[in-house]
């Protein structure tokens, strides 16, 4: 697993989304409003819409073209719609640096 620094949490607002790109690879970062952070491909499976830029209500991201609901803990596609998107885990450290787990394998296949 690589540890891959992608800013600092203070640089998202609460129920918001930052995009970052590591190789070929866009994953969108979303901040709760309890302040917890979560990770997920950035491409909805259905037609590809960007997550980041959908509406975030609970611990689900709603994709913007389609309204497809993605759960954020494990980036499962919510019934009746089926799918899902790759989560990745993200550690917040004491000074608010957020750092995305990611395998060499999903930065090659990207």
């Amino acid at each position: 697993m690589k540890r891959v620094h992608v800013g600092n949490i203070s640089e998202i607002a609460e129920k918001r989304s930052r995009v970052v790109r590591i190789g070929a690879l866009e994953i969108a970062v979303f901040k709760f409003s309890s302040g917890t952070v979560r990770a997920i491909e950035n491409r909805c499976p259905h037609k590809a819409g960007k997550l980041s830029e959908g509406i975030v209500c609970d611990h689900h991201v709603f994709c913007p073209l389609h309204d497809w609901k993605i759960n954020l803990h494990d980036g499962v596609v919510q019934a009746p719609d089926e799918g899902c998107v790759t989560a990745f885990q993200v550690e917040v450290d004491e000074n608010g640096d957020m750092y995305l787990h990611i395998s060499e394998e999903s930065i090659l296949a990207s």
